[in-house]
């Protein structure tokens, strides 16, 4: 398929049960496979992880951290005869403490489940396929990571801008409609052909709501069950066209997919440098009030591409990607984004199903962004550092260690945290410090 199947969660790489092995005990009762046989299925997925920053960072430390993903699966056909039809919904109950909050002070998170500890509801929609599948409609409380600027190559690794690029992340509202804030909207998806697809969402732009008193500065307090189910913010809409190329038998070169894609969001959006009237916003005489602008928008393109192929295995062999992304550097924290990646599955001999990765992903800071910092250093008259980048370089191994069960040892080192700014915890000690976090992480999926 042009589309990717898997998505941006960090469970997308593990689509086998531990049920599997467990025989008989896998299913007490038969009640499970009943249900399946009713088109219900639901599965549990934990994901635990220990982080530490051993150098750099804000400060030296190191957490435990972990997810319970609930899914259900209903396929209303088998359950009373809907064709086409289905429910989907998923709920997290989410404990521990994020590293890039808490110690390295970084902007690019250094995991994919890192997020305040709660029991949220994050996914809940209902689909409508037609024509013979090839067009579906989905309405509800919907997550844009999920199927929007996905590599598959990059669901490996832990680092969360592998899934949702930072960029986005950094200069949506609230982070967008992203783990692990939810919200509602509508998705159309038109697949004309094995090769070439494309689809399009619209989302309330806000998942959480603004913070219009200054008493709640995080969004998922502002949301802090996934239930706000807010309606009413200028929307957020996002299109894309995925062209997957080599993948008919015997094609003569090696299978890749292209994708191109845009957002626009309708809302208004401050400048970083300028007041109203003009002047810096560091000058004290400024009103506070940043300038204003009509509507943001970003486009992004990926490139997937098998590079090699175990000759006794096709299913072995090396992947990499390629991912851009740009937004006006007027009104936004960042401007331009770039990620890549290679990940090499069967490696090594006996371990067929593990996977070795290495990706790098940087994000720029805006002229806005610099030019604020400049105007508060001319001001002050006192020398500091100006935020110019931040990068992070990621080695991962995903290893299997049975069906539903793997586990996968990290290396991430991050640059110039939060673009080199002062350390906000000690800032005599200059400069955030570059951080190399090493981790584990393990999964077990029933």
């Amino acid at each position: 398929m042009a589309q990717p199947d898997t998505s941006a969660k960090p469970s997308a790489n593990l689509n086998t049960s531990i049920a599997d092995q467990l025989g008989p005990a896998g299913d007490p009762g038969g009640y499970r496979a009943f249900l399946k046989s009713k088109g219900i299925e639901y599965s549990l997925t934990y994901i635990g992880e220990v982080l530490g920053n051993a150098t750099g960072g804000a400060r030296r430390g190191a957490i435990v951290e972990g997810r319970l993903d609930l899914q259900l699966d209903i396929d209303l056909d088998r359950l009373a005869g809907w064709r086409g039809a289905s429910l989907h919904a998923n709920a997290y109950q989410i404990h521990g403490t994020g590293l890039s909050r808490s110690y390295a002070g970084n902007l690019i998170t250094v995991s994919a489940i890192e997020a305040l500890p709660s029991s949220r509801l994050y996914e809940a929609w209902f689909e409508q396929k037609l024509f013979d599948d090839q067009l579906a409609l989905r309405i509800g409380q919907l997550a844009a990571d999920t199927e929007f600027a996905v590599s598959q190559t990059g669901t490996l690794f832990i680092n969360s801008t592998f899934g949702w690029p930072n960029i986005m992340a950094a200069i949506l509202p609230s982070g967008g409609p992203i783990y692990p804030l939810a919200t509602p909207g509508a998705r159309i998806k038109y697949v004309p052909s094995r090769n070439l697809s494309f689809q399009a969402g619209i989302y309330n732009g806000d998942p959480a709501g603004p913070d219009r008193l200054g008493l709640v500065p995080d969004p998922q307090r502002r949301n802090h069950t996934g239930t706000s189910f807010r309606l009413t913010d200028p929307p957020l809409v996002i299109a894309e066209m995925s062209y997957a190329y080599n993948i008919e038998k015997g094609a003569s070169g090696e299978p890749g997919t292209v994708t191109l894609g845009g957002w626009y969001h309708v809302g208004r959006f401050n400048s970083l440098s300028l007041d109203t009237a003009g002047r810096a916003l560091a000058d004290p005489e400024a009103t506070g009030n940043g300038r204003r602008f009509r509507g943001n928008n970003g486009l992004y393109g990926i490139i997937d591409q098998t590079i090699y192929r175990e000759p006794d295995d096709p299913n072995d062999g090396a992947s990499m990607f390629l991912r851009l992304s740009g937004s006006p550097g007027d009104r936004n924290l960042l401007d331009v984004y770039v990620d890549a990646g290679i990940a090499y599955k069967g490696l090594f001999p006996g371990r067929s199903d593990d996977t070795l990765g290495v990706g790098f992903a940087l994000s720029r800071f805006s002229p806005a962004a610099r030019r604020a910092d400049l105007a508060a250093i001319a001001l002050a008259g006192v020398a500091q550092p100006r935020r110019s980048a931040e990068a992070v370089l990621e080695a991962t191994y995903q290893a299997v260690l049975g069906p539903g069960v793997t586990l996968q040892p990290d290396f991430q080192y991050v640059f110039k945290p939060s673009g080199g700014v002062l350390n906000p915890r000690y800032p005599e000690f200059g400069r955030v410090k570059n951080a190399a976090v090493f981790g584990l992480r393990a999964t077990i999926r029933y």
